[in-house]
């Protein structure tokens, strides 16, 4: 609310103001502008397959079109809980489309968001390994048998879309029971990796997107588990209700042929074009 006793002799000063006061408080106004545009980043949830791929398509949109987003990776049911509970993000990318479906049945999204990807898991170990991955899950289990397999990674199932289809993939091959005992989950699945390039884990199953990675790649070996093994990882984001034009521009992007074929660079099957 306007202060009364302050109104009037801030509109003298205004009606006071020459030729070059004007010019001032012009140029005054177009810097507090250009602070307002650069300050207008978006907060964007996404799930942690995506960091490097993501981080990248943002580079690309913010050289393209001067404008931002901040990027906060980590588990997709993480996100949905946060997001459920007011956290103040505009679009969010989740490694499960069930979890988008939560918030759109809940009137939290603008829409219904779009599908991105389909995500693949490999199964990965450090260079020197005692794990040799080029035999898959055939290899792991004689591994296991011979003890040398100390310690194993993958998402936490309970809230990590990769934690969950790694478990079915080890069920669905007879290997979960065996490893169970031996298990380091991590929060999301690129902690899983560093649990695997650290030394904490003789190995582990990660996101396809993460071993294409050069900075992951260059440390370990991988090799794709069987699709048929586990639930397809149905990718999809949404911006939510309250999301901006910057936010909305970065959803646009993601869905154009460049931002598309950085997806497609990292691993993921991409869904048909939006007609």
């Amino acid at each position: 609310m306007v202060d009364r006793a302050r109104a009037d002799p801030e509109r003298a000063e205004y009606r006071a103001l020459s030729g070059q006061g004007w010019l001032a408080l012009l140029l005054a106004m177009l810097v507090w502008g250009t602070t307002a545009v650069a300050a207008d980043r978006p907060n964007v949830a996404a799930a942690s397959d995506l960091k490097f791929a993501l981080e990248e398509i943002a580079g690309e949109f913010e050289t393209e079109t001067g404008r931002g987003v901040s990027l906060t990776f980590g588990s997709s049911g993480n996100f949905y809980r946060q997001i459920r509970q007011g956290a103040p993000f505009e679009l969010f990318l989740s490694a499960d489309e069930s979890f988008v479906r939560g918030l759109v049945e809940s009137g939290l999204t603008r829409d219904a968001g779009a599908a991105y990807g389909i995500g693949r898991l490999v199964l990965f170990a450090p260079v020197g390994s005692a794990l040799d991955v080029a035999g898959g899950l055939e290899a792991l289990r004689s591994a296991l048998a011979e003890g040398r397999i100390r310690r194993f990674a993958i998402a936490n199932p309970e809230h990590a879309p990769y934690g969950r289809a790694a478990e079915q993939a080890l069920r669905q091959v007879g290997l979960w029971n065996d490893l169970e005992p031996r298990l380091v989950l991590g929060e999301n699945v690129s902690q899983a990796a560093q649990f695997v390039l650290s030394g904490s884990a003789d190995g582990g199953l990660i996101a396809y997107s993460l071993a294409l990675a050069p900075l992951l790649g260059a440390k370990g070996e991988w090799t794709l588990i069987p699709a048929e093994l586990h639930a397809p990882l149905r990718q999809r984001m949404v911006l939510l209700e309250h999301a901006g034009a910057t936010a909305t521009a970065f959803y646009d992007y993601l869905q154009s042929d460049a931002g598309r074929a950085t997806l497609e660079r990292y691993g993921f099957t991409l869904p048909e074009p939006a007609p």
